[in-house]
């Protein structure tokens, strides 16, 4: 290995233990969300970066600032990989609303955009719910929120990682917006 300045050292490690951590942060998610394969591969290269750095780190022993460095990292490098997985965006989630009032608005308009829901009628603690449940991409999530909030500020909802679904609809383009080729697309498919 090539040697290292006394001040470039520390830098190289704080921003490596910042690459391998958030690999190993997005690694984790991947496989709580049963992503084999993308797994595997943020694994490796999480573990090939934390061996490099760990043997500079052991040849270097002698300065306390590397030490810092290492720590820094992980610190940065943990949050960096929660922000970097809250982007993404990855996975599917279950959406569960309870609303009083409005549920029959929530529902249409959840329609109009385009997602599948289900509905149930619930007896609350102390009045009568409707519970609408949905599950969907969690790209999608926000705009569902937005939707919510927008007819009932009061409406309580909350999410739940889907590891796996054999379906989800969410925001199916309505048939009067498809494409000629997505409409195509969808015979063909049995859509």
């Amino acid at each position: 290995m090539p040697e290292f300045s006394i001040f470039a050292l520390p830098v190289i490690i704080f921003l490596s233990r910042i690459a391998d951590v958030s690999l190993g942060t997005l690694r984790i998610t991947m496989v709580s969300r049963g992503y084999k394969w993308e797994s595997a591969i943020l694994g490796f290269f999480e573990v090939l970066i934390w061996v490099i750095v760990v043997a500079q780190l052991l040849t270097n022993l002698d300065h306390w600032i590397n030490y810092v460095a290492y720590a820094g990292g992980f610190s940065a490098g943990t949050f960096m990989g929660l922000y970097i997985e809250d982007k993404l965006k990855v996975g599917t989630v279950l959406v569960r609303i309870i609303t009083l009032q409005k549920s029959l608005d929530i529902i249409e308009a959840l329609k109009e955009a385009g997602v599948a829901v289900t509905s149930v009628d619930a007896k609350g603690g102390f009045n009568d719910v409707k519970i609408i449940f949905t599950v969907l991409k969690r790209k999608k999530l926000n705009k569902v929120f937005d939707i919510v909030k927008e007819i009932d500020a009061d409406a309580f909802f909350s999410t739940e990682e889907v590891k796996y679904s054999n379906k989800h609809h969410d925001h199916l383009p309505l048939a009067d917006n498809l494409s000629p080729l997505d409409r195509l697309l969808r015979i063909r498919k049995g859509i």
